[in-house]
């Protein structure tokens, strides 16, 4: 569907019928939305069975992938319309309609929008057709991930890498002048194209710039203040020899070269104090750590960074899932598929694979501040609030000698609790842990002993770290310059955790 007045009389009567992620979740009720969310969608469509509904109708037909009653279909949405744009079909001998693409409620808490996509292959419908190899995807995991990772400031020109079905553009709309979204997939900007202007309105829509293109090709040497990838980073046998089955989610490159090549080519387009969003897959090879594997590529970028492991998945378990992602559980070929994926593991002592993000910032500086870790513990979403913060409080230790340390103020950052476990004992109860834990945010814990329990308490917002620690010293019968001297890493590190911050 091309037509922009055909598709602002689509957008009106989605939005009449109130077909948004509030109106099914009040069609289907919570039991059957969450059991949707896992691909089953049973429950779904028993619980608008006897819906007849604008709402009904529409999740019946796009989500539910079931076949409606023509007149009803013509109640929800211009029909002919939506036949002649390619977006239903009709069945002449029994009067129903079915739809040929997935046309998703979704948005953020104070809009509505709608993604389009080709239909679910993971749903459990009984009726799936096998995927195309151009296949878009949905929205996902992934993308939600990437959506709440990402930094919301103000920005004049963003670039959305990989858009798929738009997703991440529709986000970038909203606080950046200029969004420019690329995809190798030229099926996939088709159905951007149709989800910016469902959900923006065809003239502001306009402000996505959509180009075809592998990675960063399309734009060449432009500069972008902003910069969001859900790439096809999924590693597979079939990518491994060069022929990726999907282009969604197969770069048709070994192992996990996708990612290399990601960070290799992305500072050229970062301006600076740009950020740069990536989510990533990794490989876990024996005998080698999976820091020591990526830090060559992170410090090739010459940018601050910020890697983040949150999930690792054993070879089965990682062959399991992207044979369920392509409906493969169903499939005859089931079990040659997933052989496949463990004789590659095995042959290139691949010990699993990991998933997580990476954010770069081009600080500029001769010597970038560079983090490795792994945080699977649940952490506050969105998270993209936060990235800001964690990135100044590393600038700014990286920037403070020792003496500018002493003499800053500093504070209990919010959200700060000190806990502690003791059990009983013949002189009563005996501390066994006392630990700061963050509320909030990335929800850090940290063990602490008596004189750091001090220190934090200490740190009121008021006076400077050195004249704190003197005071302290005194209280516990330590030398002051001991203390100042011992006390600045520990300091150092509840500053990096975000345990105290500066006044400022």
């Amino acid at each position: 569907m091309r037509d922009s007045a055909a598709i602002e009389r689509l957008r009106t009567a989605l939005e009449k019928a109130q077909y948004t992620v509030d109106g099914c979740l009040e069609a289907m009720g919570a039991t059957a939305y969450a059991a949707l969310g896992r691909n089953e969608s049973v429950a779904a469509s028993y619980a608008v069975a006897e819906d007849d509904s604008p709402v009904a109708t529409l999740t019946k037909l796009f989500v539910l992938q079931e076949d409606v009653d023509r007149a009803a279909a013509e109640a929800a949405l211009p029909l002919s319309e939506a036949m002649t744009g390619g977006l239903l079909a009709e069945d002449r001998t029994d009067g129903t309609v079915r739809a040929l693409v997935d046309i998703r409620p979704y948005g953020e808490s104070d809009v509505d929008w709608w993604l389009v996509s080709d239909l679910g292959a993971g749903l459990v419908t009984g009726r799936n057709a096998p995927m195309r190899p151009d296949y878009v995807l949905g929205v996902g995991g992934a993308s939600t991930t990437l959506a709440q990772l990402t930094v919301r400031e103000p920005v004049a020109r963003a670039l959305d890498v990989g858009t798929g079905c738009g997703v991440q553009a529709l986000h970038l709309a909203r606080h950046a002048d200029q969004v420019t979204a690329t995809d190798l997939n030229l099926r996939a900007l088709d159905f951007a194209r149709l989800t910016a202007a469902l959900s923006l309105g065809p003239i502001e829509a306009e402000r996505i710039d959509l180009r075809g293109g592998s990675l960063f090709e399309p734009v060449k040497d432009e500069r972008f203040d902003l910069i969001v990838s859900n790439p096809p980073f999924v590693i597979s046998p079939e990518s491994a020899a060069g022929q990726g089955r999907f282009t969604y989610r197969d770069a048709g490159l070994p192992g996990d070269e996708l990612c290399r090549r990601f960070l290799e080519q992305a500072p050229a387009h970062l301006a600076e104090d740009g950020y740069c969003h990536v989510l990533a897959n990794w490989l876990h090879v024996a005998g080698q750590d999976w820091r020591e594997r990526l830090a060559p590529w992170i410090r090739g970028t010459g940018c601050d960074a910020w890697v983040v492991q949150r999930e690792f998945q054993d070879p089965a378990e990682y062959a399991e899932l992207w044979l369920r992602d392509s409906g493969d559980h169903n499939s005859p070929r089931y079990v040659e598929r997933y052989q496949a994926y463990l004789d590659y593991f095995a042959a290139n002592r691949i010990e699993g694979v990991a998933f997580g993000w990476i954010i770069l910032k081009n600080t500029g500086t001769d010597q970038p501040t560079i983090r490795l870790e792994e945080l699977t513990r649940q952490i506050e979403q969105p998270l993209g609030v936060h990235v800001p913060e964690w990135f100044a409080r590393h600038a700014f230790l990286a920037e403070t000698e020792d003496e500018q340390l002493l003499g800053t103020i500093l504070k209990v950052a919010p959200g700060v609790v000190l806990e502690q476990t003791a059990e009983p004992g013949d002189g009563g109860w005996t501390p066994t842990d006392t630990r700061l834990r963050q509320t909030g945010g990335l929800r850090a814990t940290g063990e602490i002993d008596p004189v750091g329990i001090a220190v934090v308490g200490a740190a009121d917002g008021e006076r400077p770290l050195g004249e704190l620690l003197d005071r302290i010293a005194g209280q516990f019968g330590i030398e002051p310059a001991a203390l100042r001297s011992g006390a600045l890493d520990a300091v150092r590190a509840l500053v990096e955790e975000g345990f105290l911050t500066t006044d400022s």
